[in-house]
């Protein structure tokens, strides 16, 4: 499904942001706590973080191109 399509995308940025940011993956079927506290409906949502708080996210496997633009988006703001 999706989500294993983009997991190889995810785990090549977790590589090239080493250091800079830290990346979690949460299965949602066996932690339904965690899609109810983040009103997580699609899978895959990603939810970047800030200061342990959910500044942005987004939702289905998208390209790694468009993955690099939102998190060079939050990672210049630093």
């Amino acid at each position: 499904g999706p989500c294993l399509m983009v997991a190889p995308v995810i785990e090549q940025l977790a590589e090239t942001y080493q250091g800079k940011l830290n990346v979690v993956k949460v299965n949602v079927d066996e932690n339904p706590g965690v899609s109810a506290r983040f009103q997580i409906m699609s899978i895959p949502t990603l939810i970047l973080f800030k200061g342990g708080k959910p500044v942005d996210s987004v939702i289905g496997a998208l390209p790694k191109n468009q993955l690099v633009k939102f998190l060079s988006k939050h990672l210049d703001q630093a």
